[in-house]
């Protein structure tokens, strides 16, 4: 709870309506509330008023939760909105558990289970790129391919279950292979879905980035240059640079977690040694490590590191440009000048999101839960296609399809998942 011009107190429930009677004072009587219209009116501690409000009424079910809501906008001070809510407590109400609206909206048909999800992404969207994402699952993009490949996977388990039933109607070597054909289908899906799990994760944790280098290189140059303001202290001392810092940036929707570390070098320094240690814990952990060199100068002994995790910077180009670096691949940078920025904004995009150029070509992005019901799900379905190959019991079939079913179904929350919407909505911030 914090101070604003405004705030909002909100109830859901059949019991909404007479909790609000015993504090609300208005011109209208609340069994007289026409839904989705703006009441002013007052909320009154006993016979004191304690603020004028502003009253909306939402009708069962058309409202967020699928029941009867009433949201109170109130002046936003702490110590008002804190007795306000307390009067609603008094008078029957309890408070909501976190995400419990969005919750009960789900447990009411109003959403699937990823577009409940999709609220959480859309709150904590960074960027222009993870919000066009959030929305399009919030709209039920996800929902409905995966509602498309429950139906394909029901239709196939119907024709296997009843080839069960009557096993004298066989199936044919034609109808086999139309099945077999279904389940690779099937299997061409997931995978497709499952391509977008990296994408998922960076665009709602953001792609960690490690700025990586000898001590001197302008790693810290860098980091400020991709901020936009001084955020490191930058010096010609080596080891100026002794502990992380990151901070977020956002490079064509994409959030980066930038982070800086200390000069690779080997030191008798306890505290830089520290520092060193800390950057090679950093550099494995990385999804992305910007690898930065003086390019002006010798390039003696240096490790490249591996180009599918790095991209190699050869700063200072503004000094010119060592022989021994004329053959390297690399991108020209020059942290002085702000050259070569737009070289490394597109590498970064690049290597997230795979070739894809427009925002508008991000649909539909997994997350970790997503991708682990869908792992199972297609491994479930490759047991099945070579069980249909090597003409096993089709009892076993069946088994695998219904297993890939319930796997599919607990991504949208079509199974019995009591323990996993708890697990999902204590993630949500209370009140929504």
């Amino acid at each position: 709870m914090g101070e604003g011009a405004v705030a909002m107190v909100r109830l859901s429930g059949p019991m909404a309506l007479a909790i609000a009677a015993k504090v609300y004072r208005g011109t209208v009587a609340t069994e007289k509330l026409a839904p989705r219209r703006v009441y002013t009116g007052e909320i009154h501690d006993s016979n004191q008023k304690l603020d004028d409000v502003l009253l909306t009424y939402f009708r069962a079910p058309r409202s967020y939760t699928g029941e009867d809501v009433l949201e109170i906008t109130c002046h936003g001070g702490v110590l008002v909105t804190r007795r306000i809510l307390e009067l609603f407590l008094s008078a029957g109400a309890r408070m909501a558990g976190p995400g419990e609206f969005t919750q009960r909206a789900f447990l009411n048909g109003k959403m699937d289970l990823t577009q409940a999800e999709a609220v959480m992404d859309l709150i904590r969207a960074q960027t222009e790129l993870a919000l066009r994402a959030a929305n399009e699952q919030l709209a039920g993009r996800l929902g409905a391919e995966l509602t498309e490949v429950r139906e394909e996977l029901l239709t196939t388990l119907a024709h296997v279950e009843a080839y069960i039933d009557f096993p004298e109607e066989s199936i044919d070597p034609d109808t086999g292979k139309a099945l077999l054909n279904r389940i690779r289908e099937l299997i061409q899906k997931l995978d497709q879905l499952l391509a977008t799990a990296d994408q998922g994760r960076v665009l709602r944790h953001g792609l960690r980035t490690v700025i990586y280098g000898k001590p001197n290189v302008g790693k810290s140059s860098l980091l400020n240059l991709l901020l936009g303001y001084d955020r490191a202290i930058v010096s010609e001392i080596p080891g100026t640079t002794r502990d992380t810092i990151e901070e977020v940036i956002n490079v064509r929707g994409i959030p980066v977690r930038l982070i800086d570390t200390a000069g690779a070098r080997a030191t008798t320094d306890e505290v830089e040694t520290e520092g060193v240690r800390r950057t090679r814990q950093e550099v494995e952990q990385a999804d992305l490590i910007l690898q930065v060199v003086d390019g002006s100068l010798p390039r003696a002994e240096l490790r490249l590191l591996e180009p599918r995790r790095s991209v190699l910077l050869l700063n200072k180009s503004d000094l010119g440009a060592h022989h021994d670096w004329k053959t390297t691949e690399g991108i020209r940078f020059s942290c002085k000048e702000r050259f070569g920025l737009e070289d490394l904004n597109k590498a970064i995009w690049d290597r997230v999101m795979g070739g894809i150029t427009r925002l508008d070509d991000v649909r539909v992005a997994i997350n970790a839960r997503h991708q682990a019901c869908l792992q199972n799900a297609r491994a479930l379905l490759d047991t099945a296609l070579h069980s249909l190959e090597e003409r096993k019991s089709p009892e076993f079939v069946a088994i695998e399809l219904r297993g890939a079913l319930d796997a599919v179904g607990e991504v949208v929350g079509r199974v019995d998942t009591e323990d996993l919407l708890g697990k999902i909505f204590s993630e949500f911030c209370i009140g929504k």
